[in-house]
């Protein structure tokens, strides 16, 4: 853990996020007293990749499902059915 001052800090911010993305802790004083600490954020790992077609099969969708309702929703918003 590397302590620098807040001129240093300000001067050098960018370079010390990247230090923080890469998982050091740098802590920010002030007149030699310690005022702050720079840590980086637990995220998820940039290598994990999502799961397609983990739901393959859980459910089906009716051929008809565009077309579902339509009778209803027709009579809801212009008050005549369609039939």
């Amino acid at each position: 853990m590397d302590t620098v001052n807040i001129h240093e800090a300000k001067t050098h911010l960018s370079r010390l996020l990247a230090r923080a993305a890469k998982g050091e802790t740098v802590v920010i004083a002030k007149a030699g007293q310690p005022i702050a600490k720079l840590t980086p954020i637990d995220a998820p790992a940039a290598h994990e990749t999502r799961r397609l077609g983990f739901l393959t099969g859980a459910f089906l969708i009716p051929n008809d499902f565009d077309t579902m309702g339509g009778e209803t929703i027709t009579e809801a918003f212009e008050g005549k059915s369609t039939a």
